[in-house]
């Protein structure tokens, strides 16, 4: 990768980047309604339809960040084969994805969350998934579509939300597949596999999944505590990294014995769905470009800042974050570091 030397260079090396984004995919579905008055059969509001709608979500999210940023995204995950299955395709191929890293198997549904929302209130949300980890012949499935795009990419996203495509046994062989290409990967965790990625790049928890992955308690303000349950947690990994989002209180980069905090910008917070999404994104885009720690951490812990003042799940705006980041001097603030 050639030496970057301004923000503008930067943000215009994002476009020539591919992601490999593996993990699990689902469907966002949304019922907006008017409710007037109780239902006679039981003591529930009725809705009146005036609108559906159906988005791309879990890992499919990360996707359409990292296409909002210029870059090219690859997914790779397993969905039903059925007609949420058909609806997730769809929505992909209207957003201009590639489908060729998605395997459907006849065995499984395709993650749904349906959600019924009356004026500014959601009143119920119904899922359908299953949880279980993939059988013999979808994680031979998977590997095979994993290691197809693996060739194309220029770093990887494990973007887990427990709902079975990873286990125990594919995320090592993933990360072994990547560091043997020297791909750096990334790893946005649930609680189930936190400790299975070992050997990957950069581990990405939040501060809840911090205590509840190292089954660890400490109050906020005690920093020795956090900083010693991150030390262990990038001993046990071997990861060279931890970037860990603590929500108002902005972020905390872990890089080798090197420690970083950086607070988060005052912002009019309208909803904080999807910035771990968005942060995990502008991370991994920094690590395929060589940034330093401190670069890639400042710049995630903006546009998760940024997407947190926009109602539901939205991809980052690259021009917004451009602005921000020139605008607060990132670039010059903290020293670029070519891999």
């Amino acid at each position: 990768m050639d030496q970057i030397n301004s923000i503008e260079e930067l943000f215009a090396a994002f476009d020539k980047l591919t992601v490999l984004i593996v993990g699990d995919v689902m469907i966002d579905s949304y019922l907006w309604g008017k409710s007037t008055r109780i239902s006679p059969e039981a003591p529930v509001p009725i809705v009146n339809v005036v609108k559906r709608e159906k988005r791309l979500g879990g890992a499919a999210n990360v996707a359409l960040n990292i296409q909002a940023l210029g870059a090219t995204p690859l997914l790779c995950s397993v969905i039903g084969d059925d007609q949420d299955g058909a609806d997730y395709l769809r929505l992909m191929e209207d957003k201009g994805l590639s489908t060729e890293g998605i395997v459907q198997s006849p065995e499984r549904v395709t993650t749904i969350k349906h959600r019924i929302i009356a004026g500014a209130q959601q009143l119920l949300r119904v899922d359908s998934e299953i949880e279980l980890n993939l059988v013999e012949h979808e994680e031979r499935h998977l590997e095979e579509r994993f290691v197809q795009l693996l060739e194309k990419a220029d770093v990887i996203i494990f973007e887990d939300y427990d709902k079975g495509v990873f286990s125990k046994e594919n995320i090592q062989r993933f990360i072994e597949l990547a560091n043997e290409q020297r791909i750096p990967s990334v790893v946005d965790p649930k609680k189930k596999n936190f400790l299975s990625y070992i050997g990957c790049t950069l581990f990405k928890p939040n501060l809840k999944e911090l205590r509840e992955g190292l089954k660890v308690d400490f109050a906020d303000e005690n920093l020795h505590a956090f900083e010693e349950a991150v030390a262990t947690l990038q001993k046990g990994l071997q990861t060279e990294q931890v970037l860990v989002t603590l929500s108002e209180r902005g972020v905390f980069i872990a890089d080798g014995g090197e420690k970083t905090y950086i607070e988060a910008h005052r912002r009019s917070i309208s909803d904080v769905s999807g910035a771990g999404d968005t942060v995990i994104s502008i991370a991994a885009l920094c690590m395929a470009l060589g940034t330093s720690p401190q670069f890639l951490a400042g710049l995630s812990n903006l546009g998760g800042g940024l997407v947190c003042e926009q109602v539901g799940v939205v991809p980052v705006n690259k021009q917004r974050l451009f602005e921000e980041a020139k605008h607060f001097g990132l670039f010059e603030k903290h020293e670029y570091r070519n891999a």
